[in-house]
C-alpha cells in the first residue's frame, strides 16, 4: 500500500525549513520538474545528518563492498579489474560533486573522464578541486542526461554513483542508451540505492527501522538542529516526494531486474542501508567522532541490518556488468 502523506512528511519538511531556509522550501512549489530536481542538489555546503556523514558507516560500506575497511571503490575497481587496462574512456551520469571520479583521474589508466550532472553548482565545485589537483583527463558539463546524445561504441565505463535511482524508465536507458554508447568490452557500474520506487518501504520494514532507533539511547536522539527527539518513523509520503525532487527514486525498484535482463554480473555486492539509513537520519551527527559507547552502538545497529540483510535484499548495492547478447 503507498502511502500519500504521513507525519514524516511534516517533521522533514520542518527540518529542511530549519537547515536550509525558507527559501528552499519555497523552491519546491516551482512548476518545472527540472528545476525542481535542481534544487535537491544544486548547494555546495549544506549541512546534514545523513548516514553516510560518519566515518565508520563509510567504513562498513568498504568492508562490505571490498572486504576491507581501508580499500574505496575506486581502489578496488582500479586494482581488481581496470589494472591492465589504459586509454579508458568513462562517462558518469549524475556526478554531483564528482568525489569518486575524481579518485579514478588520478589513476593513469583514465585518458577521459566526462561527469555531466544538471546541477552547476557541485560541478563547479568538482572542477576547482580538479584544477588545484591539476587532474587533466577530467572534464565537466552541465547537461540534462535525458536529452544526452550518447556516442556510439565511445566509452570504456559508464558510471553511476547515487544517481541512477533518478532516471524514469530505467530499464530502457541501460538497455538502449548505455549498451549503445558501451564499447563491447566495457563496462556499467553502478553504487545504488536499488529499494523501492519512492522510498515506499514496506509495513515490516518500517517495523524494524523503528526497532533499530530504540536500540540509540535517548541523548543520542535529538535531531539535527532541532529540539525534538526521534521515536519512530511512519515513511516517506509519495505527495512531498514529488514535491521536493520528482525524480528521487522515481523507478529505483527496476534497476538490478533492468540490469540483470540486459548485462551479466561481474561483481556484485549489497551494502545494506535498508535500516540503519533510516534509523540514523538527522541523528548522525552523533556518531561522527566515537567513543566506546557510541561505537558500540553502531556495532549494535550493524548487528541488527545484518540479521534483518539475511532474509531481505540490500537496498544498496555496488555492481559491475558487462552488456550481454541476449537482447
Amino acid at each position: 500500500m503507498k502511502r500519500i502523506i504521513t507525519l514524516d512528511d511534516f517533521i522533514e519538511t520542518y527540518t529542511k525549513l530549519n537547515q536550509r531556509g525558507l527559501k528552499f522550501i519555497s523552491s519546491k512549489f516551482n512548476f518545472n520538474e527540472i528545476e525542481r530536481a535542481k534544487t535537491a542538489f544544486n548547494h555546495e555546503n549544506t549541512q546534514s545528518a545523513n548516514w553516510w556523514i560518519i566515518p565508520k558507516i563509510r567504513e562498513r560500506w568498504n568492508l562490505l563492498i571490498t572486504g576491507n575497511k581501508n580499500i574505496d571503490i575506486p581502489n578496488f575497481t582500479l586494482n581488481r579489474f581496470l589494472k591492465n587496462k589504459q586509454n579508458l574512456k568513462m562517462l558518469s551520469l549524475g556526478s554531483g560533486n564528482c568525489s569518486s571520479e575524481l579518485k579514478f583521474a588520478t589513476y593513469s589508466n583514465f585518458d577521459e573522464i566526462l561527469c555531466t550532472d544538471i546541477a552547476e553548482k557541485p560541478l563547479n565545485q568538482a572542477k576547482r578541486v580538479s584544477k588545484e589537483k591539476q587532474l587533466t583527463n577530467i572534464k565537466f558539463e552541465i547537461q540534462n542526461a535525458n536529452q544526452y546524445s550518447f556516442p556510439e561504441n565511445y566509452y570504456d565505463i559508464v558510471y553511476f554513483k547515487a544517481s541512477l535511482h533518478h532516471f524514469k524508465n530505467v530499464e530502457f536507458l541501460v538497455g538502449k542508451h548505455i549498451k549503445k554508447t558501451l564499447k563491447k568490452d566495457g563496462l556499467l557500474i553502478i553504487d545504488e540505492f536499488v529499494g523501492p520506487t519512492r522510498f515506499q518501504f514496506p509495513k515490516h520494514q518500517i517495523k524494524a527501522i523503528n526497532e533499530a532507533i530504540q536500540l540509540i539511547p535517548k541523548k543520542y536522539r535529538k535531531r539535527f538542529r532541532l529540539n525534538i527527539y526521534k521515536n519512530k518513523v511512519y515513511g516517506s509520503g509519495l505527495i512531498r516526494m514529488i514535491l521536493a525532487d520528482p525524480s528521487e527514486c522515481i523507478d529505483s525498484e527496476n534497476i538490478l531486474p533492468s540490469i540483470h535482463k540486459h548485462y551479466e554480473i561481474i561483481y556484485e555486492a549489497g551494502y545494506g542501508g535498508n535500516i540503519i539509513k533510516m534509523a540514523l537520519k538527522d541523528l548522525a551527527h552523533h556518531f561522527i567522532e566515537l567513543d566506546e559507547e557510541k561505537e558500540a552502538i553502531l556495532n549494535d545497529l550493524f548487528d541488527f541490518e545484518d540479521e534483518f540483510l539475511k532474509k531481505y535484499p540490500s537496498d544498496f548495492v555496488f555492481g559491475i556488468y558487462k552488456p550481454n547478447n541476449n537482447i
